[in-house]
């Protein structure tokens, strides 16, 4: 049997058809986000490999710190920003930053997360640009973490930021 450009293309056709039907909904991918900053929330805190001038946390491995500054760190894996705010003077179960999510109000998902010695949150608002259409926001007590991602990515950046800001520990002053 010859193979014709007419075979191709119904093979492709299928293909594509069977692709698109395999990506993830946004609505999926949101439910999918919180539920692993929800299970990353509960899990054991990271070991710190990393110490700063106030705390420590865990930093995973291609993250490098670009600038500290009072109360911020700019960090940095690959071509992708990561904005980590901190404020000493608040608890681990501070709902500070969360109500500051809340109130604005433009957030496509928005869930907290309580046990009796912390309190977290994972905020994911839809942005206006192309490339990385969703700001990520991954709060535990005085500590979030916020980053530009895609839908593609949006999980994988969850579990990584929960894990981040779990793991941060205050120095004694």
């Amino acid at each position: 049997m010859k193979i014709t450009k007419w075979h191709f293309a119904i093979i492709f056709a299928i293909l594509v058809f069977l692709m698109s039907g395999c990506s993830e909904t946004e609505e999926e991918v949101l439910k999918e986000a919180q539920d692993i900053a929800s299970a990353k929330f509960e899990e054991e805190s990271l070991e710190s490999n990393q110490d700063v001038e106030h705390f420590s946390l865990f930093l995973p491995e291609g993250f490098t710190i670009v600038e500290e500054t009072m109360n911020n760190l700019l960090l940095e894996k690959e071509d992708k920003t990561y904005i980590l705010f901190y404020n000493p003077l608040e608890e681990k179960t501070s709902r500070l930053n969360y109500e500051a999510a809340n109130a604005m109000g433009n957030f496509t998902l928005l869930e907290s997360f309580e046990t009796d010695d912390r309190f977290g949150y994972i905020s994911v608002t839809t942005s206006g640009d192309e490339e990385a259409s969703y700001e990520l926001q991954i709060g535990v007590g005085g500590a979030k973490i916020t980053t530009m991602t895609t839908l593609d990515d949006l999980v994988e950046d969850t579990e990584t930021l929960m894990q981040m800001a779990n793991s941060i520990a205050y120095t004694q002053q």
